[in-house]
């Protein structure tokens, strides 16, 4: 008579839902660098126009304009990482618009997985070309001139606030991307927004050489406060004054808090936005 050998009931293990987004999130992620490896003309345009801008405003713009304190070319730097970042962020918003109209939305939607996951892999995947963005940049900055004139830990806390504002920033051009009616519009659209945000700061000349309407817009200007806490964390001031502004004289902290309200307003309405919508 042969024994009869019982095996153990295998369990399945206990599903985790915060293992399950980030997974999920990742996997979108992968998705989207994968898509841009396919399509290598998108990280190609996306590193040309940085380059273009260092040497337009550095060489052609920057023998007439004069900053007090300061070299142009160490002024200019921080400004042209700002509008590269928040311009970048701007993949984000025609990436959804995009998809909504090929149906790559609903097919999402199809699938077991959580809905914010979609939105997460889209922003994660920006991030990435807007770190490549600026590494481009910086090499290109460093051929023109530019230095940085402080601390490794300082550099790379400006770093790092530059791509946490372009993370959030991607999320405003998210819902931006949800909300219009087909990629085509999507470029109009957010130039409506970037145009003021980047040329009404402090990005290319002092703020206190604007007309005083202009000059109190780019004072209270989240990008002005990005562009002097970054000049601030590269060493680029030099001995050039800053305006008496609560968010001048604290831009790292007016930015931090910036970054926060994006994160807090326009992540809950892109998932609310993103669970509303269907393909176009």
């Amino acid at each position: 008579m042969s024994a009869v050998i019982e095996t153990p009931a295998q369990t399945e293990p206990a599903w985790n839902p915060l293992s399950e987004w980030y997974s999920d999130g990742w996997t979108v992620t992968k998705r989207n660098l994968i898509k841009v490896k396919r399509s290598p003309d998108v990280l190609v345009f996306a590193v040309i126009q940085p380059i273009m801008f260092v040497l337009l405003f550095s060489q052609v713009y920057g023998g007439a304009i004069a900053v007090q304190g300061t070299d142009y070319t160490q002024f200019l730097m921080a400004g042209i990482f700002a509008q590269t970042v928040v311009f970048g962020a701007t993949y984000s918003g025609s990436a959804m618009a995009l998809d909504l109209k090929e149906g790559i939305i609903d097919r999402f939607r199809s699938l077991p997985m959580t809905s914010s996951a979609v939105l997460i892999g889209r922003t994660n995947g920006d991030l990435v070309l807007n770190s490549i963005s600026m590494v481009i940049m910086m090499l290109t900055g460093l051929a023109v001139g530019w230095r940085v004139d402080s601390t490794p830990e300082q550099f790379l806390a400006g770093v790092g606030l530059l791509l946490l504002f372009a993370y959030a920033f991607s999320w405003v051009m998210a819902l931006l991307g949800m909300s219009v009616k087909s990629p085509e519009v999507i470029n109009n659209a957010s130039f409506l927004i970037l145009f003021p945000l980047t040329f009404i700061s402090n990005a290319f000349v002092p703020s206190e050489t604007l007309p005083t309407p202009l000059r109190i817009f780019a004072e209270w200007n989240p990008v002005s406060s990005l562009v002097q806490a970054v000049r601030q964390l590269f060493g680029n001031l030099g001995t050039a004054p800053v305006p008496d502004i609560w968010t001048m004289q604290n831009p790292i902290l007016t930015s931090l808090i910036g970054i926060a309200v994006m994160l807090l307003v326009f992540v809950p309405l892109c998932i609310r936005k993103f669970a509303s919508i269907s393909s176009r």
